[in-house]
């Protein structure tokens, strides 16, 4: 077999390649689109917007529980970084 035939060969299988993990690839963002619809529409599209980015309200009921816990959490961060060898 000549080697022109060979690296025809080769391109051949090359492409064939390319073009199925191309082609798989379409297909996986294909569905991955609808199922992110499907998603939406099920949790409702106001939910979803709405519950993006919590806005922090100083009046709401056990935000002296969160400030708490921040200051605890920031305290005992603070010992185990104090504690680890420089």
């Amino acid at each position: 077999m000549p080697i022109s035939d060979l690296l025809m060969e080769g391109v051949n299988l090359m492409l064939l390649g390319m073009g199925m993990v191309f082609i798989f690839l379409a297909a996986l963002v294909l569905a991955m689109i609808g199922i992110s619809r499907l998603a939406r529409a099920l949790a409702g599209a106001e939910e979803a917007h709405g519950a993006l980015i919590p806005q922090p309200n100083s009046a709401l009921p056990g935000m002296e529980k969160r400030e708490e816990l921040v200051a605890v959490i920031s305290a005992a961060i603070n010992r185990y970084r104090s504690s680890q060898p420089k």
